[in-house]
């Protein structure tokens, strides 16, 4: 393969961004409502929209959109609490 093929990893702001529409494709949140997500902003339990069918989906969507593999024992109830929380678990996966 040669390097002008290889896609860059990336940036930390980009993976906000990417986080945001991810939520909103998955959960069919409006954008402005993604958009003022902070990083306390409590995610399961509070969006009714974020329910357990809906994590698997989000889980399944994250290995495709980011690249990596999410592993049983990689989640666990702290990963969906908070748009922080999810945004530092993705971060963490793609570093």
């Amino acid at each position: 393969m040669r390097a002008d093929n290889i896609q860059p990893v990336s940036r930390p702001a980009d993976l906000e961004t990417q986080l945001r529409a991810l939520l909103r494709d998955v959960l069919s949140l409006s954008q402005d409502r993604v958009d003022g997500f902070v990083a306390d902003t409590a995610l399961f339990g509070a969006l009714p929209e974020l329910d357990s069918m809906a994590v698997a989906g989000l889980l399944t969507e994250m290995e495709d959109r980011f690249g990596f593999m999410i592993d049983d024992e990689d989640i666990d109830g702290d990963t969906f609490e908070t748009f922080g929380s999810l945004l530092a678990f993705i971060k963490a996966k793609v570093d």
